[in-house]
């Protein structure tokens, strides 16, 4: 292939072959970084999609790009490609294509109009007890179960006006996809957001280098991975989909997906009721939180001797707060049911709190922040986005630093390993260097300068620190203004610790006081409502470092 500049950027909506430019750009970017990785059958697939003619192309990019692999073809109609029918008879040619495909009952009618339906398998509906005014759905679970087979639209529907085709390499092209995005939540159409600005992204530097798999058995094992979260979600048997769970990897980040499976297949042992497996699976998983469910299934198996043993184990080195919030509440239970000393339990401090009767209105959180704000002291509602857009702003460069496996292509908001344990350690001296700017306050280098320079420089590109919405430059000063330095570091510290956990549950206001150069933050909680687990942490946080924090309960007025 022609040599491209790297990466790819979006071709302009004007032409109306944008999306073929765009799916070319990422063929040629794959190449350059996946040539070494290839099997035969990519490198076909890249040599033959060349060859074809530009129609043939257009038409293969745009049924890439839309649901399913099974179309008819009198909705293929593009203005820009032509007649479909000539386009398509060169992808039929090198059977990219299948003419006139088997299909289903379940495939035919997802296909057909419900008048289509009765106009053409009227026989059908009649040999079953049916009528051309039953609901669609209903004909279908009538004449499934009579296991009628698979026929191709010409054998179900012989004078039907339009024809059926199949794609035959849809399976290469999502390994396409996943090699160019590391992942299979995000599509092609990522190109077209980012040219209507919908969607801008920082422009983190890459080269053939950065690639999401270094080995070819990598990517079939995230395939195969993705392969069985689907079939869990769609309700197949737990036990067939265990079958084919792989072995444990010597890639962290894939052994980290294989550590969700296997929490997610324990979860679902667990509400069937079986605890022993549940707990066995909890057991084999890296992902968090699975020590902590295997702990739950032992004690409700009464297994007390074998849950302390691993308590014990854990509270050595719990693997988060959440974990040693956890243990703090069963190392008691497993002593009593042990007839055991208690052991010491650090209590939790319990913040000031402040009673409210308000009238009743949508949101409790906003009738409290009218309530308590006036000019002198005004109240926002930020919940977790306010720190975490400080962090954001204050570390940009570090969290987009373009370090091996963080970046794959244009069109991250954030690097591939943000959630990963290895996150703040990879990037230690970076993270260093930023919040070392907390020292001085003042100053081109000081830390409230870059805030307001990140802010202007950077501003709507997508982080997933910064929520731009939610940031104005009133609330922006402000918090410059009110926030201490020393309370900053804190908290950016307490988030580089575990950015999946304490990225949420802050309070819920936070109230400046810029006469006084202050501030107070407010958790609210309406009637009924309780402190969740990971609100109670970040409470206990504040309270250990004297933050000044107010949990508010509220009571409508009848």
């Amino acid at each position: 292939m022609n040599a491209t500049p790297l990466p790819p950027r979006p071709a302009s909506l004007d032409d109306p072959l944008y999306y073929l430019h765009n799916f070319r750009s990422a063929l040629r970017w794959i190449e350059a970084c996946y040539v070494d990785l290839f099997d035969d059958e990519e490198r076909d697939f890249l040599t033959r999609f060349e060859t074809l003619p530009e129609p043939a192309q257009a038409l293969w990019v745009r049924m890439v790009m839309r649901k399913g692999d099974t179309f008819r073809d009198d909705r293929l109609d593009y203005a820009e490609i032509g007649t479909p029918s000539s386009a398509m008879v060169a992808l039929i040619e090198c059977e990219w294509v299948e003419d006139d495909p088997p299909l289903s009952l379940a495939a035919l009618w997802s296909l057909l109009t419900k008048a289509e339906i009765g106009r053409h398998l009227h026989g059908l509906l009649r040999d079953h007890g049916l009528t051309r005014g039953a609901r669609k759905a209903d004909m279908l679970e009538v004449l499934a179960a009579a296991d009628l087979g698979e026929y191709s639209l010409t054998a179900w529907c012989p004078e039907i006006p339009f024809k059926v085709v199949r794609m035959t390499r849809m399976a290469l092209c999502e390994r396409l996809r996943l090699m160019f995005f590391g992942n299979l939540y995000q599509d092609w159409s990522e190109f077209v957001l980012a040219d209507l600005g919908v969607r801008r992204f920082e422009r983190v530097p890459l080269s053939p280098a950065s690639r999401a798999f270094q080995r070819r058995e990598d990517i079939h094992t995230y395939v195969h991975l993705h392969a069985c979260r689907e079939r869990l979600e769609a309700g197949e048997p737990i036990a067939d989909i265990l079958h084919d769970v792989p072995a444990a990897n010597d890639n962290p980040w894939l052994e980290n997906r294989r550590g969700k499976l296997l929490f997610l297949l324990a979860r679902a042992r667990e509400r069937e009721g079986a605890l022993e497996a549940a707990a066995g699976l909890y057991a084999q998983s890296v992902h968090p939180g699975a020590r902590g469910r295997r702990l739950r299934m032992l004690e409700r198996q009464a297994c007390h001797a074998e849950a302390l043993a691993l308590a014990n184990d854990a509270a050595a080195a719990p693997e988060s707060e959440a974990e040693r919030q956890q243990l703090d509440r069963l190392l008691p239970r497993l002593h009593r049911r042990l007839a055991l000393a208690p052991p010491s339990v650090t209590e939790e401090p319990v913040p000031p709190r402040l009673e409210m009767t308000l009238p009743r209105t949508a949101s409790v959180e906003r009738a409290v922040a009218a309530h308590l704000s006036c000019e002198s002291m005004p109240v926002y509602y930020v919940e977790n986005a306010l720190i975490n857009a400080l962090f954001g702003l204050l570390c940009w460069e570090a969290v987009f630093a373009p370090l091996a496996g963080a970046f794959f292509h244009p069109f991250q908001r954030a690097p591939a390993d943000l959630l990963r344990p290895e996150f703040a350690s990879r990037r230690e001296a970076l993270f260093a260097q930023c919040l070392a700017r907390l020292e001085v306050p003042e100053g081109e280098h000081g830390y409230r300068a870059v805030i307001r320079r990140t802010y202007h420089d950077k501003h709507g590109l997508e982080s997933a620190f910064v929520q731009w919405e939610a940031l104005d430059e009133a609330l922006l000063e402000m918090a410059l203004a009110c926030l201490p330095a020393a309370h900053l570091r804190l908290w950016f510290e307490r988030l580089l610790r575990d950015v999946r956990a304490n990225r949420a549950g802050m309070p819920d206001l936070i109230q400046f006081r810029p006469e006084q150069g202050d501030y107070r933050m407010i958790e609210v909680k309406g009637p009924g409502d309780r402190l969740q687990d990971n609100q109670r942490r970040w409470l206990a946080f504040c309270a250990r470092h004297a933050m000044p924090l107010d949990v508010c309960h509220v009571t409508w007025a009848s």
